[in-house]
């Protein structure tokens, strides 16, 4: 019998490094945070629909997007892994994609309904993350950066003042980001499952339950 295959690891499951907390991937993390109110000012300014402040806002929304693309890389590769920066990096990813939607919804330029589908699965995919944490850790598929990249560049083009084919364009890969989403947080929910049924620390406790009926 063929032993099974253990999960990927995950980096935000490994173990934190002795880097110090002040450190340059913390550091980009932080600004992705602090680039959040700076983006909801410039979004919202002058009514929200100036075409020339929605584009300074899809510069701060572009620069924090960039920071998130740099700070875990940059963490594993340079050992600055640290507990501080696993709970850090997504919640700043959370507030940055958060703020953007309620922010576009508000100003009636996004249907409430998918921010709705997104952040339900975004909080929905943490939480389950959470719970399974003692089966294991379930590592990010190719599905889920699909579905990261598809929701930022949609988010970003909506931001922008687009008339035309090219808003037409954003509508549809809009639609593309929200059906997967809903995929990928669907295998999550499965995989989820999976592990729960399948994790070394569910056989030793069946292990220990056949034990006390017999």
């Amino acid at each position: 019998m063929t032993p099974a295959r253990p999960l990927a690891a995950d980096p935000a499951a490994q173990p934190a490094q002795t880097a110090h907390v002040v450190n340059i991937a913390n550091g980009l993390t932080l600004v992705r945070l602090l680039l959040v109110p700076v983006f909801l000012v410039l979004l919202f300014a002058d009514g929200g629909h100036s075409p020339g402040w929605r584009v300074w806002a899809c510069v701060a929304f572009v620069a924090a997007t960039v920071t998130d693309l740099i700070d875990g890389d940059l963490a594993r590769s340079r050992g600055l892994v640290t507990d501080v920066g696993k709970v850090a990096d997504p919640i700043a990813d959370k507030a940055l994609t958060g703020a953007a939607l309620v922010g576009l919804s508000a100003l009636g330029d996004l249907p409430w309904v998918v921010t709705a589908v997104i952040l339900a699965r975004e909080l929905g995919i943490t939480g389950l993350r959470f719970f399974v944490i003692r089966h294991g850790v379930i590592p990010a598929s190719r599905g889920g950066k699909v579905k990261t990249l598809l929701q930022n560049l949609a988010i970003g083009l909506y931001i922008l003042p687009l008339t035309g084919w090219a808003a037409t364009a954003r509508f549809w890969l809009l639609l593309a980001a929200v059906v997967v989403t809903i995929v990928t947080g669907a295998d999550y929910v499965a995989r989820a499952l999976t592990l729960r049924r399948t994790s070394e620390r569910a056989a030793m406790k069946r292990a220990r339950k056949l034990a006390q009926n017999r």
